[in-house]
């Protein structure tokens, strides 16, 4: 599905000086109110950021006779009475403090009264400056405005914060649902792709917004709610946006994780505030996401359920009831966990429809590649129709992860638009993992040469024309150590047992290869033992292709999910399980010496294959067929291009790089499987 956040047609960024308050660091302001306070403190009072030594005014005329003073200050203060005045200033070398017990400092304090005589000639000395006389209020200001700044600072810091508190704790039961604007986060159902028989079930709730009047004549009611069901990375709630979008009606939007709380009653308190919310803003959509997380069954789990999850649950219940679609209220939610949800929940009244919101067929992973191209400049040698058909099974959030690390490749390539080769390259990553570039040595290449060309082998002259060999590597993808990939010529609803018999011998294939070349098996073959084995218990046990016939044999398995009892089920006898042993071991082995039969009659072909392998490392289906049909190679092998490897840093000499462990093998054929 086209994701929202990369819509052409949405407002810029709101610029930095349009940021509303509250996301002013408050750090900062607090460093500033602090720095202020320490400036004010020094420069409204100086005096005090000094140790003065208190002497007489004898003194200072006497160290004025004889040049000991550097500079000095007269200041009148009529609070001593007249002529009186208060000498400061700093002496050419320390003098003696008696007040302050012997201590040593150039600067001195003297306070008295003077004569016309000796303040004529103090002035005379030109060391001393006069000052206006101090204020009282002047000093009473100078004192007081730090501790009003450090007061100030407090009750911002924790005055208001208490203040915000109080407001958290009355607005703790409030919901959590955002609405979404109309303007900003408009959604139709043009951006929406792959889904057309969803959106086609779902447009009547679009009309019932527009004109409710119109169902009412005839007496129907537009259902209270839907729930859309599907896998993850279907669109369910893009489609749930292009209902509201279309309809021009308010969107609330919440997520069933934030009804539950540790507190009991502060779930159900929030359910009935949404609910509110919605009949004030009506007519309107309230879509619950992950509503699985609320909606669970009650009494579920060991011991009980959690009592908050289920009165939470309880009130979601009787708020649905509560309500009539005449209002304009209609509720929307999704999950892809239907199997555990309350039927209590699911009755009609409430959730009186389910939507499947299926992964894509392949005409609609077209349509959806075509909406996410538009904002991709593709080559013209890109075809969305093969990308269509080489991603079964993708959903429209995968297919949209595909093209935008084509995008990204393209662009550390140094390329201006995205060829076919850049769009392949990120399907294999996507579906296979990241090429791992491992330092394997000649033993190993040609072990997972061998393996690989095993299952291509076979893959190619069983011709199963609905998985044709797409290409085969040895280079390392994600946890394997190659990988033999398949295009699908058309997406696969039903499984044939000559399908299913024909898979199976393709996934023996490289496990056989190395038998019989290198005359040894190694563990590569884990992930193809696996898969092979639980494909053909269900084809005896759930799809009936063996001597049992259409029976199923249900497998023995613990009921604690759903939370009533932990029990064993077995609904078969044990010799009954005996031959389901004997039936999957007799598929296994059939399937298996055919196999081994189709590479002894082809002996050369799997040689030149690995040798292929070995040199190109990379190799396309066509030239598998080439190989078996021919003896060679006809078409040209264009070599892989190598990924950018970044310079190593430097190292000082003597010191030897760490070797990495190795990785166990697994793994091979990179078959889908159809379970």
């Amino acid at each position: 599905m086209p994701d929202p956040t990369q819509d052409s047609n949405r407002p810029p960024r709101r610029p930095l000086k349009n940021l509303p308050p509250e996301r002013f660091p408050r750090v900062w302001l607090v460093w500033i109110v602090l720095l202020a306070a320490l400036l004010a403190v020094l420069w409204l009072n100086p005096a005090k950021s000094q140790n003065y030594a208190a002497i007489k005014i004898a003194q200072v005329i006497e160290l004025a006779d004889n040049g000991q003073i550097k500079e000095g200050i007269m200041r009148y203060n009529s609070a001593g009475g007249p002529f009186w005045y208060e000498i400061t200033g700093e002496a050419k070398e320390p003098l003696l403090d008696t007040e302050a017990g012997g201590a040593k400092t150039a600067f001195f304090r003297a306070s008295g009264r003077l004569t016309d005589e000796t303040y004529s000639k103090l002035e005379g000395t030109g060391v001393f400056k006069q000052v206006p006389a101090s204020n009282v209020w002047a000093n009473i200001a100078a004192n007081l405005i730090p501790f009003v700044l450090i007061i100030g600072l407090l009750y911002f810091l924790f005055v208001r914060q208490l203040r915000n508190a109080g407001r958290g704790a009355l607005s703790f039961g409030k919901s959590k649902a955002k609405m979404l604007t109309r303007d900003r986060d408009k959604i139709t159902f043009a951006q929406v792709a792959g889904c057309d028989e969803a959106k086609l079930e779902i447009a009547e709730v679009v009309d019932f917004l527009k004109d409710p009047k119109k169902f009412q004549k005839m007496g129907g009611k537009i259902p209270k709610g839907i729930l859309l069901v599907g896998p993850p990375g279907t669109g369910k709630t893009l489609l749930a946006k292009a209902v509201a979008g279309e309809a021009d009606v308010p969107f609330f939007s919440v997520s069933g994780s934030d009804f539950v709380e540790m507190f009991v009653g502060v779930g159900a308190s929030r359910v009935r505030d949404m609910f509110e919310q919605g009949r004030k803003n009506a007519p309107c959509i309230i879509f619950i996401d992950e509503i699985d997380a609320v909606g669970r069954q009650r009494g579920a789990g060991l011991g009980g359920g959690n009592d908050e999850r289920e009165q939470t649950l309880n009130s979601l219940l009787v708020e649905m009831d509560g309500f009539d679609t005449s209002e304009g209220v209609i509720i929307i939610a999704a999950t892809n966990r239907v199997d555990v949800l309350d039927q209590a929940l699911l009755r009609p009244g409430r959730f009186d429809r389910q939507i499947y919101v299926d992964l894509p067929d392949l005409a609609g992973r077209e349509q959806i590649l075509k909406v996410h191209a538009r904002k991709i400049q593709l080559a013209d040698d890109v075809d969305l129709n093969v990308v269509a058909r080489g991603t079964p099974g993708l959903s429209g959030a995968e297919l949209a992860n595909l093209l935008n690390e084509s995008a990204l490749l393209a662009a550390r390539r140094g390329k201006k638009r995205v060829d076919a080769q850049d769009v392949d390259d990120a399907r294999n990553k996507v579906l296979f993992g990241l090429e791992r570039r491992k330092g394997m040595d000649a033993e190993d290449r040609k072990i997972v040469a061998v393996h690989e060309a095993g299952h291509a082998l076979v893959s190619a002259v069983i011709k199963d024309e609905t998985m044709p060999v797409h290409k085969v590597t040895i280079i390392p993808r994600g946890r394997s150590l190659g990988s033999t990939m398949y295009i699908p010529s058309k997406d696969t609803y039903n499984y044939a047992k000559r399908r299913m018999l024909n898979q199976l011998a393709t996934l023996f294939g490289g496990r056989i290869a190395e038998d019989i070349v290198l005359g040894d098996i190694t563990s590569g073959a884990s992930g193809d033992i696996r898969q092979a084995s639980k494909l053909a218990r269900h084809m005896v046990c759930d799809w009936g292709m063996s001597i049992l016939g259409p029976i199923a044999f249900g497998q023995n398995e613990d009921t604690v999910f759903l939370g009533r009892e932990i029990t064993r089920s077995q609904q078969h006898s044990e010799e009954t399980s005996r031959v389901i042993d004997a039936e999957v071991k007799k598929l296994v082995d059939e399937q298996y010496n055919r196999a081994r039969e189709i590479l002894l009659a082809h002996r050369e072909a799997l040689d030149k294959i690995s040798a292929a392998l070995l040199e190109y490392e990379t190799i396309d289906g066509k030239h598998v067929n080439e190989i078996l049909e021919f003896g060679e190679i006809r078409s040209p092998i264009r070599p892989p291009e190598p990924p950018p490897i970044p310079e190593p840093p430097s190292k000082p000499e003597g010191v030897i790089a760490p070797r990495p462990e190795p990785e166990p093998p697994l793994g091979g054929a990179a078959a889908p499987n159809p379970v």
